[in-house]
């Protein structure tokens, strides 16, 4: 279950379907960066939703637009820095922790995915401090779900921690609210 896109590109971005997404691009190359009529999601931001490292990888090797926003003002970068495990994840982790540790290797696996998924956005021409509808840029959600192995990534390509959303509230003041001291102190020294 999940998003049903109108847009075929759309759609086999976020099933993974790279061999499908290749040749719905060999057939028509200006759907690199079509958008779907009801979210205005690219192929890259719907690749990015579900995380498809292989399909990401793809569409920038073929010069996907990484600045196309949608309806919400997202960018791939936005949807990259939202990514959350999901509730089976979370089941499969609290089920296969007591064995061998299963479960943690599992979630750490997911971590460096998505780290890998951020580096690779990084390496195109995103603009890190994109604000989507709300204000938010991707620190600010970053700051929100105390991620301290993505957040360096974020102020390296010098994302700008001063950047309030529309309530006023910066990375920092969100970090401050949640009370993750390591994401605090990163933003500060930032500054």
């Amino acid at each position: 279950m999940g998003i049903v896109y109108s847009e075929p590109a759309c759609q086999s971005a976020y099933d993974d379907d790279v061999h499908k997404l290749y040749h719905l691009l060999k057939e028509d190359p200006m759907k690199l960066n079509v958008q779907d009529e009801g979210t205005g999601d690219t192929p890259l931001i719907a690749a990015c939703r579900r995380g498809n490292l292989r399909v990401v990888q793809y569409l920038l090797d073929n010069h996907a637009d990484g600045t196309l926003t949608n309806k919400k003002q997202r960018t791939c970068l936005h949807y990259v820095s939202k990514r959350t495990f999901s509730a089976l994840d979370y089941l499969m982790i609290i089920i296969l922790m007591p064995i061998l540790l299963l479960g943690f290797f599992i979630m750490e696996d997911k971590k460096r995915k998505n780290e890998k998924l951020m580096k690779l956005i990084l390496s195109s021409s995103v603009d890190v401090n994109a604000k989507d509808y709300k204000g938010n840029t991707s620190l600010h959600y970053l700051s929100q779900k105390k991620s301290h192995r993505l957040v360096p990534l974020l102020l390296e390509r010098q994302a700008d921690a001063a950047v309030q959303n529309n309530i006023g509230d910066t990375a920092l003041d969100i970090a401050n609210k949640q009370k993750f001291l390591k994401i605090i102190t990163m933003l500060k020294k930032s500054g």
